[in-house]
């Protein structure tokens, strides 16, 4: 009996496209009010298949799909029921993940890391997160040993009360440098959208309201035209007196997002664009009740395994879940509060952040933005999460004089709705 042949144990891991719904307000009547969050996933993953058509169906080996809430329609083993219910053969397995806000994050590097270790070839991995059928905590019980050991300090399980402990432990991050940031964040958004540079990663969704059936192919949530006044006397709901508010920190959103990994080798077999190479992640943890910190770490981890530093990085997409948690790593870095290398299109504090889906949203925007910055050779995608964690992913950009990827297929990805 011949011997069987062997992958590389250590392939490239390539970023081959990326797609999201728009994001809606999480409430009754937002977009996605009367819209299964299951039924969100399926469609990014349907509209994967339709941008690559070069991809044949039964090459995924795999489905990761993320919820920090896993019930309801966003239970019963989302990446294996999303590939069933999307028309997958039904050979594909999949399966869910939940590490909080860096669900789809965690997607990624996980099958990325199968991917690179050649165990797979091919791979969907997304997120998410329907925080209008599926609150924040929604039927969580945290063990009350969490508080009465002392384990944790008892304000480490509600986010916003993280977010105002950061401010408490940084005391120069002002709630004033908080709301500035807010209203830059806003209009980065809008200029990215009159650009062009939101809408093409969008997957038109059909909706239904009490007024009959309709397409969501706009994100809903943003505020463009926000001004420091308009946001300067806002309820401060974590604190009386507090410094957070809905200015300076990303609203209850819906939606969904999913992105196309593979190797190297196989996107120059398939002839697949290749947008972006894995360099290296990391994960840590902190405080819980200083949980926006967790990027910090996580960061100066990444950027250690990769063998670069802060200096090499040319592209920021830092998830927005409250201003003075990017303030914070933007401070700890020595980057300025408007670094004009951070969060170029805005960030979640005006798109929204649907928890668990957040990480490919990032992913997605830097692949265009490296698209669009060919002189730029590394980006970062880095995120804070629930009871104290931090993720960071480092890239590579293929269109840099210097690429070090194996892979061939360079070509732009722009695609029309």
């Amino acid at each position: 009996m011949p011997a069987p042949a062997h992958r590389p144990v250590v392939r490239d891991v390539v970023f081959v496209e990326g797609v999201r719904t728009p994001f809606g307000k999480a409430r009754p009547d937002g977009l996605y009010a009367a819209t299964r969050a299951d039924d969100l996933a399926v469609k990014t993953v349907r509209e994967l298949l339709r941008r690559r058509p070069e991809l044949p169906a039964e090459r995924i080996d795999e489905v990761a799909i993320a919820a920090t809430t896993q019930s309801g329609d966003q239970g019963l083993t989302l990446g294996r029921s999303v590939a069933v219910l999307a028309g997958l053969p039904k050979s594909v397995p999949g399966f869910a993940i939940d590490r909080m806000c860096a669900g789809a994050m965690t997607a990624v590097t996980t099958t990325a890391s199968a991917i690179g270790f050649g165990q797979q070839d091919v791979t969907l991995a997304g997120g998410v997160e329907h925080m209008g059928h599926h609150p924040m905590g929604f039927d969580a019980d945290p063990n009350p040993r969490f508080v009465s050991e002392k384990l944790v300090d008892s304000t480490a399980l509600v986010m916003g009360a993280t977010a105002e402990n950061l401010h408490d432990r940084f005391p120069h991050l002002t709630k004033e440098r908080a709301d500035a940031y807010g209203v830059a964040s806003q209009a980065k958004y809008a200029a990215a959208v009159a650009a062009g540079q939101i809408s093409p990663d969008l997957v038109p969704i059909a909706v239904r309201s009490d007024a009959g059936w309709g397409l969501a192919t706009a994100d809903e949530l943003a505020r463009p035209g926000t001004s420091m006044a308009d946001i300067a006397n806002l309820k401060t709901p974590f604190r009386p007196g507090g410094r957070i508010t809905a200015g300076n920190a990303s609203p209850l959103t819906d939606g969904a997002s999913m992105c196309l990994l593979a190797a190297g080798d196989v996107v120059d077999e398939l002839g697949l664009p290749a947008r972006m190479r894995l360099v290296s992640f990391a994960y840590a943890g902190v405080d819980p009740e200083i949980m926006g910190y967790g990027p910090i770490p996580s960061t100066e981890r990444a950027l250690a395994n990769a063998g670069l530093t802060i200096d090499d990085i040319g592209l920021f997409e830092i998830n927005e879940a409250f201003a003075v948690q990017v303030l914070t790593f933007l401070d700890h870095f020595g980057l300025s509060d408007d670094d004009s290398r951070v969060n170029r299109y805005g960030g979640a504090i005006a798109v929204g952040h649907p928890l668990a889906s957040s990480g490919v949203r990032l992913m997605t925007q830097l692949a265009r933005q490296f698209e669009e910055n060919p002189d730029v050779r590394y980006g970062l995608t880095t995120m804070c999460v629930g009871l104290g964690m931090g993720g960071t992913v480092v890239w590579e950009n293929p269109h840099h004089a210097d690429y070090s990827g194996h892979t061939t297929t360079h070509a732009s990805t722009t695609t029309e709705n």
